[in-house]
């Protein structure tokens, strides 16, 4: 018998784990996370312990295809891999020719194993790469970048040492980071309390020790009269802010009618919890890690209050402190380089972006873009046209809103691809499917974590594909040796890693022992009263001359969003601990586990128009509708109905998940072009429906 234990990186969702894998004459027989990282303890969550199941899935893509019929009419050509690089580099090559290398979109999910195909864009000369972060955490972004002048990912997540954890836009106990559920627990072990602010009472709420049930679109209001409090009480940090902050003095002016009773009326959370919240955050003080959340695209104020999360924590002096949000630190910071980038391999495009971020938005970065602006300049042409697109590991069809109305966009594409290791709505509607190998059939290139002490890691093959599909960089190898970029061309994946590494002290056989290669001995935390902020000031910024040169205030005067009228609900959606949005739902072990969503509705409301727990319901909006059970539950806003996303799945491909449950994006029409400029991001629970017994 042959064993041995291979260490690599989950792919079942974007946290990307650490994990181990035992492998036994060449099949996966254990998956469990990566024993030498303490924080995994061995653990990985129900969609972790899924992946044998991808792998072992015989209706996931199995060989490379070209469309033969309409596009979505489901009639595939298996080809070659030799055939596929070579048709979709022949139509890019005619995109080029007749619209410019600009004319070539490339979207994906974002995370740390985007430098080979960003740098194959980059060499063609397209600025156009965009990830999925409009339908998620654009606005967190955003909010970090107007407050501290850096990203979200500047700051840490301080969770084991913290004191008091505020969940408000982040549902850590169902989309779940392996790392983070064990800290938090540890912490909440040792006498760390936690706060849950949410529409309904999810897995979170349950451990939380208080819970406010919110109404839908108020979580502004309430943010605001929490800074009220702690300024008006003066229960912040005075020292720190006098320090820290600039402008106080007009965020104590802005905030002076935002009164925990005038936010009483908004939210629905008494006045008197609201105070007695805020003493035990100032009791806390600095160890308070208010979560500014990870998909912020809900509303059109979710700008704000991220931004106004990232405010609390400065007043509470959380920003920079052990237990609230850290700095991050980088190899530099303890006198290591870092990896080499194929990135910087090709100079920066010299087009605009088409999406208009960074130039025509100038406050909104343009890394990872407005994909819905992308997919909007494929039909208006404006600024100039997107001929071709390539999905990569991305489903835009069910991630974001009205998916008959993005299909109209790409029916003005000449060449549509999708690399992807699973069927999605968008790969069915290609032209071409490149199939990936699932991550545990394929290696990836090395990545680096920014932490309070950062590490190299990377992704082993643990087995060997089983069908005719490559990894990610024998993909963008396949493709990059036909379009002339040589430098991305690699036979062996020992030669990406051995670029990536050159200098910077590492060898690729330093990660056989672990999986991972720290560089550094402990963490550290800056202080800082010592540190320069990326903004003009240097200081946390209340106000940021960037947003109000473009005539977005950085403190909005609040206004209500619109309620439901008599009748409908405003349709909300979010995850849960088995699926990752769409793509696990065929999985044979998770579908087995929960093979369909159900609808969160308030049990009042529910009394009043007849509908009983686990009844068929009616679903409609504007003439459209859908079938789906019933939750009744007390712990739902009144105001509001619930599903779990990723479901209603309709590709004959996928027989487990064929039309189990509704689709939630598909009550979103007009949704594309609801978005909102101050963070860049799309507001998807902006959407109202009617429910009736069937």
């Amino acid at each position: 018998m042959n064993s041995e234990k291979i260490f690599s990186i989950c792919g079942m969702c974007t946290v990307r784990c650490p994990i181990e894998a035992e492998v036994v004459n060449g099949e996966v027989v254990f998956l469990r996370g990566n024993p030498h990282v303490p924080a995994m303890k061995g653990a990985v969550c129900p969609r972790g312990a899924a992946g044998n199941a991808l792998i072992k899935d015989s209706e996931r893509p199995q060989a490379p295809m070209i469309r033969e019929g309409e596009r979505g009419e489901g009639k595939w050509r298996t080809v070659s891999w030799d055939e596929a690089f070579d048709y979709v580099a022949d139509r890019l090559k005619g995109v080029i020719d007749q619209y410019g290398a600009r004319g070539i979109g490339l979207s994906d999910r974002g995370g740390p194993f985007r430098d080979p195909h960003r740098a194959f864009l980059k060499g063609l000369g397209s600025p156009n790469y965009c990830n999925h972060d409009t339908s998620c955490a654009r606005n967190v972004q955003h909010a970090a970048i107007s407050v501290m002048g850096a990203g979200r990912k500047s700051v840490s997540y301080d969770l084991k040492n913290a004191k008091h954890v505020v969940l408000q836009l982040r549902n850590i106990f169902e989309s779940i980071n392996v790392q983070e559920v064990n800290n938090l627990m540890d912490a909440m072990e040792k006498g760390c309390k936690l706060t849950v602010i949410d529409i309904r009472a999810n897995v979170s709420a349950a451990k939380a020790d208080r819970f406010f049930m919110i109404r839908p679109g108020a979580d502004y209001a309430f943010n605001l009269a929490v800074i009220h409090e702690l300024l008006n009480e003066k229960l912040y940090d005075a020292d720190y802010a006098n320090e820290v902050i600039s402008d106080l003095d007009k965020l104590r002016d802005f905030v002076k009618n935002y009164t925990p009773e005038w936010a009483e009326k908004e939210t629905g959370v008494p006045a008197g919890e609201l105070n007695q919240f805020v003493r035990e955050l100032a009791k806390a003080k600095p160890a308070v890690l208010w979560h500014p959340g990870w998909m912020t695209a809900r509303y059109r104020t979710s700008f704000y209050v991220s931004r106004t999360i990232y405010i609390i924590n400065a007043l509470l002096g959380s920003i920079g402190a052990k237990g609230g949000l850290p700095l991050v630190n980088k190899p530099g910071d303890f006198g290591r380089k870092g990896l080499n980038a194929l990135m910087d391999l090709y100079p920066k495009p010299e087009e605009k972006r088409v999406d208009g971020a960074g130039w025509l938005y100038p406050h909104l970065e343009s890394g990872p873009g407005l994909g819905h602006l992308m997919f909007k300049a494929m039909e208006t042409e404006d600024p100039y046209p997107i001929k071709a697109y390539i999905a990569y590991r991305h489903d835009p069809l069910m991630g974001y809103p009205d998916p008959d109305r993005l299909k109209q966009m790409f029916d003005k594409l000449d060449l549509l691809v999708s690399v992807t290791f699973s069927w999605s709505d968008t790969a069915w509607y290609s032209d071409v499917v490149l199939p990936l190998s699932p991550y545990l059939e394929r290696e990836t290139v090395v990545a680096c974590k920014n932490a309070l002490k950062p590490y190299f890691f990377v992704r082993k093959r643990a087995v060997e594909p089983r069908f005719d599909t490559k990894a990610d960089w024998e993909i963008i190898s396949g493709l990059a040796k036909r379009l002339g970029l040589d430098q991305l061309v690699f036979d062996r994946i020992e030669d990406l890693w051995n670029f990536q590494l050159e200098g910077t002290g590492v060898k690729i056989e330093d990660f056989e022992a672990t999986g991972i290669v720290p560089l550094a001995d402990s963490p550290k935390y800056k202080d800082v009263r010592e540190h320069k902020f990326k903004t003009p000031s240097g200081k946390l910024e209340i106000i940021s001359d960037t947003w109000e040169k473009q005539g977005i205030p950085s403190l909005m005067p609040y206004e209500s969003l619109k309620r439901p009228e008599e009748g409908e609900f405003r349709l909300t959606f979010g995850r849960c601990a088995l699926h990752t949005q769409g793509h696990t739902v065929n999985n044979t072990m998770l579908f087995e586990q929960m093979p369909e969503n159900v609808l969160w509705i308030n049990s009042a409301v529910a009394e009043k128009l007849k509908i009983s727990d686990g009844g068929l319901v009616e679903v409609s909006q504007n003439g459209y509708s859908e079938e789906i059970r019933a939750k009744v539950t007390d712990f739902i806003h009144p105001e509001a109905v619930f599903v779990i996303h990723g479901f209603g799945h309709t590709l004959p491909v996928e027989s487990r998940a064929l039309h189990k449950g509704l689709a939630d994006q598909k009550f979103m029409k007009g949704g594309l072009e609801l978005w909102d400029p101050a963070g860049g991001a799309m507001a998807l629970q902006e959407h109202f429906v009617k429910v009736r017994p069937v």
